[in-house]
Parts: structure tokens; C-alpha cells; sequence
């Protein structure tokens, strides 16, 4: 295998030319944990929709009116009814969801995977409706459930007769087959919310194989049939076939994928993939596709899987290829990371959130204070993100500038854990917080956390010493493995600050008192750049950062740490499907559900 550089290492462009005044898209458009994107379009509104596995609450949607700036929604599945992650394994929970529109209602369809280690899959599919996607949505009804990665066909255009199919992918278990067992079909009665008729096995792949998460669309007389190929890892890809009849046989593109990295792992976007295909009202075509930055080539992907964009042009026999001014390389084309944007030069409309929306958070890595909750607090503000589950008075009470937490579970229980969290979105950042809790006991605890899973993280909390009263300590859990890389360091009393530092595969913790002023919490005054031991002394804003221990590697904190298995027998135990969050946790293992009070939260992205 040729070597390729790692992020951040300049590469042969792979950039679109464009004329001056044109409008670009820059890739990833959703950085960070972003994947198998949904895409749709109703009017001159886009959405995407991306999966979410454990974390709460469900299906991420963002919005934009130019394909260039997203907004985010944040979850939509934000109630019990519509999704209880309580007990779902690592990497389970939400997979692909599906966002369509018909008889004008938004059709969210998703799989909840109850189990994914060794031969089986226990997946329940649903859908559910709703006149916008502030809800309210309608209560799930049950998807066909043979597999994973459910969509929706509304055959709705010029040529179609307004019937809807559902979509998705079987698995097989048995010993001597192919697990990705192929895609059926079976129509889906939108008024009965069920299925009928007769399953159509529609399409079993290509020699690529792992076929999955299928999207439907017609254009000039055929169907087109959009699937994800070779495993959503370094051999990734997106495949395309086609048929006159909706129902099959269906003809692989006989160029081969539509995209794909698999064989050029100097390319600065890896594991392309899984995608699913918009039209512009203008008439032009553009992809949606999964992708990663691997911190060295085919290396830790900390970031997750993301989301990019692609624009699509049409050969004169009617194939999907990606536009002329995309790279080939060795026949294959490559994602590209600057796109040309739809009707390049054309004024965009002032891009407004469809009513009622969120409130617009600040721009992710500003550096400045984010919120936690929604202005009705009754749902977390984006980005943030709660694990298996829901916000509740239970936990979870919103402060001016930040949150209170009560004391759950511990980071390695799949229940009751008190913990919310933002996607980490560049390989370097700074996350600060201002801390005030008082714990009495080991088992009270409460801090700064980089977690991937219950499984692998990097803890700075306060807690309890029976010698030394309160203490700051640093926890490292490795694929279960739990140590404290430091010795405790007595923290006295009063709000301290906690921070986390990383630069590429490095991570470091600091604290410094925060003062009584309750000022600081979240100044970072440019500290980042200057390392642990900054300059500075008393406490609050100004004061010296000290440091938590020695450098950390982060690298673990990624899709390639947490996958555990042989691929030479396809045996897996642990899957790693999300990315890297900083959050913020407490734990009280007595079950006193101690406070712990988090404000002035602070995410910045350095260049």
C-alpha cells in the first residue's frame, strides 16, 4: 500500500475550478460525526438527515437554502415514545435514517439496532410522520425489519403513480452466505401506514459487496437504485444500478462506482461512501455521501464519519457520474473537498430555518460560550447531545450559561448515565468549562470527559479522597481497561475550571481555580496556543492553567480503536460507527444523585 499523507498534509488538489464570483462548497459540509446522509429537497428548502446510534436525541437534521450553509436542527426523535436508547449496545441505536416527503409530510424512517456483535443483527425499523420537522410526529409504526438501512420511494414525479416503497437491506446469518443477503422491495400503503403486496429481491450487489442502505429515484424513464458497497471502511463506495421496471432486474453501472477512495489512500477524503442523490429546482444533481479524515493515512478516524457533497452530471445514456471537473484517478473518481455550489454566481435567498425552529447556537468552534438548552429548555440546544437519553428534571435542570446535572451512572453503563456532549468537529480544539460540585465519596464524581463509547475515554473530574478531601484525577479507560495515568492533585474548595487541549493525536488536561467572581469558566484568552503550565497566577480568567497529567493519545478515541474483531474471518465483537465528543458527566455510584453545577461551556477550533 502506497503511503498518503496524514490530515492537514498538503495533497495533489482535489479542488473544483470555478470562475470568479462562483459559489463553493467546502468538504466536509457537516464535520464531525455525521453519517450515511439523507438528503431531500421540499421547494427551496434542503435538508439532511444523519444517523446518531446511542446518542439522543435521534436523527440530526440540518437545513440549508444553498447547499453551502447548514444549519443545524439538532435530533428530531427528542421523546420515549419515539425512541428509548436505554440498554442499546455501543455503536447500536439509530442507523441510517431515511428523510422523504409526500401528501406534505416529512417521512422520517430509521432502524434501532438492539444488538450488532458476532452473526446477528436485531434490528426494529419504524417511521414516523410529521407536517414539519418540529413535530409534532406522529407515534412509529413498525418497517420491514429483515435487515437494516429502511428508506421510503414516493413515486410521486411526472412519470410516477404516486405510490410509495419501502426499501431495504436483508441480512443473513447462516453460515456459507454472504451476511449482505441483498435489496428488496414491497410497496408501502402510506394511508394504512403498512406494508402490501408481494417483497421484490431486487438488486444483490456487486462484486464490492456489503450491500446496503439503498435510496430509489426515476429520472428519463428508469429507476435508479443508489446503494452503499465494500463495507463503510477504507473500501467503501457508491455504487448505482438501474431499471424501466420499478420492481427489477436492476443493471450495475457497468462503469463501476459511482465514487470511491478505496484504492487511493492519499486522498484527503477516505471511506467515501453511502450516499444519496438531491436535485436542485434549477436542475442540477448533487451527492450526499459519508467520509472520513483519517489522522494519518488509513489511520485513527477520531472525527467519525462525515458528511460531504459532490456535484453529478448525466451521460447521454443516462448514467450518474460525478461532474466533469471531478478527479479520475485509475478509473475510479474521487470526492473532491471545494465543489462548485448549484447555479454558481446566482443571488441565494437569505437562508432562514423553517418555522418553528431551534435557535441558531453559535457557530460551531467560535469560541464563544454555548448554550446547553433550548430557550424553552425543554430539549438540548445544537450541537449538544445527551447519551441513551432524553433530557428529563431527573438529571438534567438548566442554569443561566449552563446546566445542572445530578449524578447518574458510570461512563460504562449503557443506563442512567448523566452526560451531554458535543460532536468533536476539527483534529484541533480547545473545550473548557467552569465546574462547581462538592462531592463526599470516591464513588461522587464529576468533570471534563473525551469519550468515543463506554469502552474508551479520557475523564478530568472532581472527587473525593478520603486523605486529601477533594481531588482532581484523570481516568483512562482502554476497551474496558481502567487507570489514572497521574496521581490526584487536592483541588481545595470552590468552582474550579477544567479545559482540554488537543492537537492531532495529542490531548492534555489543565484546571485552574475559577474564582469566587464566578468569572473565567470558558476564557481561553488564547491559552490553547501556549500549552498546559500558561503564564499567571491567583485564579479565574487570567489565572496559570496547570496541567492533569502528562499528553494523552487520542487516537484510541476513534472508529478503528473501538472496532474489535479478525477481518480474515468477518468475526467482530465491537464495532466503532460515531466519533469523539466533549462532554460534560457526573457520576454518584452511591445513588444520592449529587449535584453538579457546569457553565460558560466553551468549543474552539484552532487553524
Amino acid at each position: 500500500m502506497t503511503s498518503g499523507p496524514a490530515l492537514g498534509t498538503p495533497v495533489p488538489p482535489l479542488t473544483a475550478p470555478s470562475a470568479p464570483g462562483d459559489a463553493v462548497l467546502v468538504n466536509p459540509v457537516l464535520p464531525g460525526f455525521h453519517p450515511d446522509p439523507s438528503i431531500l429537497r421540499v421547494g427551496d428548502d434542503y435538508y439532511i438527515a444523519t444517523s446518531t446510534f446511542e446518542w439522543a436525541p435521534g436523527v440530526t437534521v440540518h437545513h440549508s437554502r444553498d447547499l453551502v450553509h447548514w444549519t443545524p436542527l439538532g435530533g428530531v426523535l427528542r421523546e420515549a415514545r419515539l425512541l428509548d436508547l436505554a440498554g442499546r449496545p455501543d455503536s447500536g441505536g439509530v442507523w441510517a435514517p431515511c428523510l422523504s416527503h409526500a401528501d406534505g409530510l416529512f417521512h422520517l424512517v430509521y432502524s434501532d439496532v438492539t444488538n450488532l456483535a458476532g452473526a446477528f443483527k436485531d434490528v426494529r425499523n419504524h417511521v414516523t410522520t410529521a407536517p414539519s420537522l418540529d413535530g409534532p410526529w406522529s407515534d412509529p409504526v413498525p418497517f420491514p425489519s429483515h435487515g437494516f438501512d429502511p428508506s421510503l420511494f414516493h413515486d410521486d414525479g411526472p412519470d410516477g403513480d404516486g405510490r410509495s416503497w419501502a426499501v431495504w437491506m436483508e441480512w443473513d446469518h447462516r453460515p456459507g452466505r454472504h451476511p449482505f443477503a441483498g435489496i428488496l422491495l414491497q410497496e408501502w400503503d402510506r394511508v394504512r401506514g403498512a406494508v402490501t403486496g408481494a417483497v421484490h429481491r431486487v438488486f444483490t450487489g456487486t462484486a464490492l459487496a456489503h450491500t446496503e442502505g439503498p435510496h430509489l429515484y426515476r429520472r428519463g424513464g428508469f429507476h435508479y437504485l443508489v446503494t452503499a458497497e465494500g463495507g463503510t471502511s477504507w473500501d467503501h463506495a457508491v455504487t448505482v444500478a438501474r431499471s424501466r421496471s420499478l420492481t427489477g432486474p436492476y443493471e450495475a453501472d457497468p462503469a463501476g462506482p459511482l465514487l470511491t477512495s478505496r484504492h487511493h489512500p492519499e486522498a484527503p477524503l477516505q471511506k467515501a461512501g453511502h450516499g444519496s442523490l438531491v436535485e436542485t429546482p434549477e436542475g442540477e444533481w448533487y451527492l450526499a455521501h459519508l467520509t472520513a479524515r483519517p489522522l494519518t493515512p488509513r489511520g485513527a478516524c477520531v472525527l467519525g464519519r462525515e458528511t460531504a457533497l459532490q456535484r453529478v452530471e448525466w451521460t447521454a445514456d443516462g448514467w450518474p457520474r460525478l461532474a466533469g471537473d471531478a478527479p479520475v484517478r485509475g478509473g475510479e473518481a474521487l470526492p473532491r473537498t471545494v465543489v462548485r455550489a448549484p447555479a454558481a454566481g446566482r443571488p441565494v435567498p437569505p437562508a432562514a430555518p423553517p418555522a418553528p425552529a431551534p435557535p441558531r447556537p453559535a457557530p460551531a468552534g467560535s469560541g464563544g460560550p454555548e448554550a446547553l438548552v433550548s430557550a424553552d429548555s425543554a430539549r438540548l440546544a445544537p450541537p449538544w447531545s445527551a447519551l441513551r437519553r432524553h433530557p428529563d428534571p431527573g438529571w438534567l435542570a438548566p442554569l443561566p450559561g449552563g446546566v445542572r446535572l445530578y449524578g447518574g451512572q458510570s461512563l460504562g453503563s449503557t443506563h442512567g448515565q448523566s452526560l451531554v456532549a458535543r460532536r468533536q468537529q476539527a483534529v484541533d480544539f480547545d473545550f473548557s468549562v467552569r465546574l462547581d460540585a462538592r462531592p463526599d465519596s470516591p464513588l461522587t464524581m464529576a468533570g471534563l470527559v473525551h469519550y468515543y463509547n463506554t469502552t474508551l475515554w479520557h475523564y478530568a473530574h472532581l472527587t473525593w479522597d478520603e486523605e486529601l478531601g477533594r481531588v482532581l484525577r484523570l481516568g483512562v479507560c482502554a476497551h474496558g481497561r481502567y487507570g489514572e495515568p497521574a496521581a490526584p492533585l487536592p483541588a481545595g474548595d470552590g468552582p474550579v475550571e477544567l479545559r482540554l487541549t488537543v492537537r492531532g493525536a495529542e490531548g492534555r488536561f489543565s484546571w485552574r481555580p475559577a474564582g469566587a467572581d464566578g468569572g473565567g469558566g470558558g476564557s481561553h484568552d488564547g491559552a490553547g496556543d501556549r500549552g498546559a503550565d500558561d503564564a499567571g497566577g491567583g485564579s479565574g480568567a487570567g489565572a496559570r492553567w496547570r496541567p492533569l497529567g502528562d499528553a494523552l493519545d487520542v487516537s484510541p478515541l476513534s472508529d478503528e480503536g473501538a472496532t474489535r474483531g479478525d477481518p480474515a474471518t468477518g468475526h467482530y465483537t465491537a464495532w466503532g460507527f460515531t466519533g469523539a465528543f466533549a462532554g460534560l458527566c457526573a457520576q454518584d455510584l452511591t445513588g444520592g444523585r449529587a449535584p453538579a453545577d457546569f457553565t460558560r461551556p466553551v468549543y474552539r477550533e484552532r487553524s
